[in-house]
């Protein structure tokens, strides 16, 4: 890092477990000088930075935003041209669906030194810990990262008829509020219903929670389990695999800090 101007790190901060982060993103956090961090982040990753490092908050809640967009990207230019070194730390990879791009934007507009730190992101890690591999020789030869929320709220501008057939495995970002509506939009493309689908609740920390259905039943399981949000959605036959592999004990869980 420098000190002779200011300079932004993008960094992802993995999916929740703190073991996840990268060594390089821990020596960001170790030098920063400053740190706007999202509500996804793992606040033990806090801890790395220097007593006098400046700690903002930016979390982003479904229909709350404690600090709008352009609120931070103001922050980020303000800092940076103070000459100070900036870590902008984000849930899992800053570049899959963190808006990371859209900062980095800003900064090259405005001249400003940037890095991109990439980060676990919880569409693979998430099946991960909860035994499904997002692919596999036999069941699962590709695979796509989907977001099941959009700027008008449902994902109505995604072509699920390519999703349904196109692609093996996939992963939905933020889709628990709007799994009905993805249940329906993957039927009426052709998806078979008794597709396997599995539903990952805050997956690598100590509180996550699977469920497993079929594309006609998962919706009548995530309610009655009332499974919320931050959760990955995993579809496809890679799912069946989640009882024969899952390594995730609750002894595990229990050595990981929340």
């Amino acid at each position: 890092m420098t000190d002779k101007k200011g300079k932004v790190y993008i960094v992802g901060a993995g999916p929740g477990d703190p073991d996840l982060i990268t060594i390089k993103a821990m020596k960001c956090l170790e030098q920063a000088d400053v740190i706007l961090y999202d509500r996804l982040v793992n606040p033990v990753l806090l801890s790395y930075s220097k007593v006098d490092t400046e700690l903002i908050y930016c979390g982003k809640e479904p229909g709350n935003h404690c600090v709008p967009q352009d609120s931070i990207h103001e922050i980020l230019l303000e800092k940076a041209k103070a000459r100070k070194t900036v870590v902008r730390l984000k849930g899992g990879d800053p570049y899959i669906f963190g808006r990371g791009g859209e900062e980095a934007e800003v900064l090259m507009q405005n001249g400003i030194e940037f890095e991109v730190v990439p980060g676990i992101t919880s569409g693979i890690a998430a099946p991960a810990y909860a035994g499904i591999p997002v692919t596999h020789r036999d069941l699962s030869r590709s695979f796509a990262m989907v977001t099941g929320h959009c700027l008008n709220g449902q994902p109505n501008n995604i072509r699920w008829e390519h999703l349904a057939h196109g692609v093996d495995t996939l992963a939905i970002y933020m889709g628990v509020k709007h799994l009905p509506y993805i249940k329906a939009q993957l039927l009426a493309c052709g998806k078979d219903s008794s597709t396997p689908i599995a539903v990952i609740e805050q997956g690598t920390t100590g509180n996550q929670r699977t469920v497993v259905g079929t594309l006609e039943t998962i919706v009548e399981v995530v309610t009655e389990k009332r499974m919320t949000n931050p959760a990955m959605i995993v579809i496809g036959e890679v799912v069946k695999l989640s009882d024969k592999l899952s390594w995730f004990p609750k002894k595990v869980k229990d050595e990981i800090l929340l």
